[in-house]
């Protein structure tokens, strides 16, 4: 069973290398195997690991941490949505979604938005997203990724007349 939980700074290196594992299973038919290789580069950093510790949950079975999520309430925005390859296709990636849609509701959001990679962009639609345009996301790594901006409105409230 898949449990999520608010990440701790001894998360950090789990995330990572999830992370990593992720992007070169998941992108490699979408991304060039130089952009790969610039996007997976590296450690935890200092600035990661305090990003963590602020704005990270993650997916775990059996205490060993299987995907992340991230959610910017001052932004609106999700990030950092990555799954272990093994459990591609298997419910924790939309688990993680929704759970950061419902923590977004609870912080007062009408709507979210992200940056997709472009293999993630169908997913995100079959979670509701809203998005076709190709634009370029530029990573705090100095690399720039074609990506599917995407948003989503949150909730069933009706229309008011305050609009």
């Amino acid at each position: 069973m898949i449990s999520i939980r608010k990440a701790v700074e001894g998360d950090a290196q789990a995330i990572y290398e999830l992370r990593s594992r992720a992007i070169l299973e998941e992108c490699a038919g979408h991304y060039s195997a130089e952009q790969l290789s610039l996007w997976t580069k590296g450690g935890v950093s200092e600035s990661l690991i305090e990003d963590i510790v602020n704005s990270f949950y993650v997916s775990e079975i059996d205490g060993q941490v299987i995907g992340s999520g991230k959610l910017t309430v001052e932004t609106r925005m999700l990030d950092a949505i990555f799954v272990e390859p093994q459990f591609f296709g298997k419910g924790a990636a939309r688990l993680m979604v929704s759970f950061l849609e419902k923590l977004a509701l609870e912080h007062g959001l009408t709507s979210i938005k992200l940056e997709s990679t472009l293999n993630a962009a169908s997913f995100y639609r079959r979670c509701g997203f809203i998005g076709d345009e190709i634009s370029t996301y530029h990573s705090p790594r100095g690399i720039s990724l074609y990506c599917v901006p995407m948003q989503k409105l949150l909730g069933k409230k009706e229309k008011s007349s305050t609009s």
